[in-house]
């Protein structure tokens, strides 16, 4: 799978939250590993590649909460 980097990131950042005494952080993203599992075999299944839709947005969501009254 071309795209197993991203399972791998996705899994150190769990391991660390959980190591670090974050275990809100560790469940979502594990719920985030699965979802992308999902639907990188999906995208496999269909003969599709990274969807051009969302190339140059990465950390997008993660730059509108930042900016948010939430954060």
């Amino acid at each position: 799978m071309q795209n197993e980097w991203l399972i791998d990131v996705l899994t150190d950042l769990r391991r660390f939250s959980e190591e670090k005494g974050m275990p809100a952080t560790a469940s979502a993203l594990e719920d985030v590993c699965l979802i992308a599992l999902a639907e990188l075999e999906a995208n496999r299944a269909a003969g599709m590649g990274p969807n051009a839709e969302h190339e140059g947005k990465a950390g997008e969501s993660c730059r509108q909460f930042a900016d948010s009254d939430v954060a």
